[in-house]
């Protein structure tokens, strides 16, 4: 008995060791790192004066890489020649510069790194990491500090330029088409900029969403906001602005064929009341129409195909006056289709439509029907859009009900002598508790026109409300959801949000959003206050 006791034992400790030795040897990876690398020295130091420099050498204490470094760095002021940066895809403990162009004298220059410095295991991010030096004798020290915005975007809209020109003997408003900034910062990954190593004296700021990285601006493809007054160094004030989009002079590109019968003009600038004739000569059944396509610079031209070698066309508006001229060499012509304005349920307060690809020349309502649950016809009234590419049905909708359509082959015929086959389909209409009701109760000292923008939690909108004047606006028949207010402050009372221009200084309309989501359930009634102040 006691030798078996013994022999238990030892099968226990021999046991417990053989799992406390293999867990001793087993590894468990630690903590996962979580510190930014560490700068070691610099070669020049940081912030070295009267620097004579081509070369620059950056040491860590630990393995780094350079992630995303041409969009990241910002140097400042510009270089006419980008420097050459590495280590680029490999891993290193330094970082080298090589300078290429010829420095300014007297001249503070900072290289501000961003986020691209990370580790090269967990890619923790040095932040902000700047290396400065002045090729004069001091440090410039003066700081300057805002937000930029874009009015029209809700979100946070990064990566934006802010500049400084300085007023000197040489400065006229053009040197922002020509010439980059004497400083320049970057918002990165937030609205908020800050320039940083100034020197004292009077400036222009502006901001630029700059399209191509150039530093210049270029009115047809970058967004730009700019400062009124001149900006004075030193100062405590912080600057806020916005940017937009300016409507650049008009300009009409050569027109392209897509298909036969059918050439696109695309378009910069306000195109609106252009007039584009055909000058060729053409057959007694020749028809031809214009549309627009939405949110975009393009204007299609369809017509009846004939033969000829060229189209030859006259665009004109106000002083712009343009011929232009194409040669159709494609054989296939655009096939009619057709799409309805819903699928399944139809909104009380919507208009059902029929949309086309390509221009309706002609529609019979003879042959369009519409039933309603009791098997009785519905009177409707159809309505062709300006644009010829939509046809409205306008009946009276009763809730709860459901409503057959039916068009008989023939009922709508294009631009091509195209028709439709026979097409039937049912749609319901929800009961008015199926709904919810938004009342925004507009608030502020002056009083002046706005245009009431209803949009739900993906930004789109879903309806808009023009008023005189500051009241309660009325958005009902709405569908359960969240939503948001955009409220552009109409000066002139046009209708339209009116946008900016550099030359004049004219700022673009005010443009506010009500900061909160308004959720909105079935048969709710939601009182909103929103004060524009």
């Amino acid at each position: 008995m006691r030798h078996s006791l013994l022999k238990f034992i030892a099968v226990i400790v021999f046991t417990s060791l053989f799992f406390n030795c293999a867990r001793r040897g087993t590894p468990t990876g630690g903590d996962k790192d979580s510190i930014p690398p560490v700068l070691i020295k610099a070669i020049p130091a940081i912030e070295t004066t009267n620097f004579k420099e081509t070369k620059i050498r950056i040491y860590f204490d630990e393995y780094i890489k350079l992630k995303d470094v041409k969009k990241q760095l910002v140097i400042s002021p510009p270089q006419k020649y980008d420097p050459i940066i590495s280590p680029v895809g490999t891993a290193s403990k330094f970082i080298s510069i090589k300078i290429l162009d010829t420095l300014d004298q007297n001249t503070t220059y900072a290289f501000n790194f961003g986020n691209s410095i990370v580790d090269n295991n967990e890619e923790n991010e040095l932040g902000n990491f700047k290396y400065v030096f002045s090729t004069g004798n001091y440090i410039d020290s003066l700081n300057l500090s805002g937000k930029v915005i874009d009015p029209m975007v809700k979100e946070m809209v990064s990566g934006i330029d802010v500049m400084l020109y300085e007023y000197n003997e040489t400065y006229t408003d053009s040197i922002i088409y020509k010439e980059k900034p004497r400083y320049i910062a970057n918002t990165l990954d937030s609205t908020l900029f800050e320039l940083t190593n100034l020197r004292a004296g009077k400036y222009l700021l502006i901001a630029l969403k700059d399209a191509n990285g150039n530093k210049i601006y270029n009115p047809e493809i970058d967004k730009i906001g700019f400062i009124n007054d001149t900006v004075t160094l030193p100062t405590d004030k912080s600057y806020n602005f916005n940017i937009f989009k300016e409507i650049p002079e008009l300009n009409v590109i050569k027109p392209k064929e897509v298909n036969k019968g059918h050439a696109i003009f695309g378009f910069l600038g306000n195109a609106k009341d252009l007039k584009i004739e055909l000058l060729t000569k053409t057959p007694e059944n020749f028809k031809s129409q214009i549309i627009y396509e939405k949110d975009k610079d393009t204007i299609n031209y369809w017509y009846t195909p004939f033969e000829t070698d060229s189209l030859n066309f006259i665009v004109s508006k106000d002083e712009f006056y343009q011929e232009y001229t194409f040669k159709p060499r494609s054989s296939k012509i655009d096939s009619l289709k057709i799409q309805k304005s819903t699928n399944s349920v139809l909104h009380l307060l919507d208009t059902f439509s029929i949309a086309t690809n390509t221009p309706i020349v002609a529609f019979d309502k003879s042959k369009i029907k519409i039933i309603d649950q009791d098997s009785t016809a519905v009177e409707f009234t159809p309505i062709l859009a300006p644009s010829k590419n939509k046809l409205y049905l306008n009946f009276d909708k009763k809730h709860n009900s459901e409503y057959n359509f039916e068009l008989l082959p023939k009922t709508i015929t294009d631009i091509y002598e195209i028709s439709n086959d026979t097409l039937s389909f049912k749609l319901k209409t929800k009961t008015t508790e199926d709904y919810g009701i938004i009342n925004v109760n507009l608030s502020a000292s002056k009083k002046t026109a706005l245009i009431v923008e209803l949009l739900d939690d993906k930004n789109n909108l879903i309806r808009t409300s023009k008023v005189k004047e500051p009241q309660v606006v009325k958005f009902d028949f709405l569908n359960p959801g969240n939503y948001t207010v955009r409220v552009t402050i109409d000066e002139n009372g046009n209708g339209i949000w009116d946008t900016g221009d550099f030359l004049t200084k004219k700022q673009p309309e005010v443009v506010k959003y009500f900061d909160e989501i308004i959720e909105l359930r079935a048969n709710w009634d939601v009182n909103q206050p929103f004060n524009l102040d």
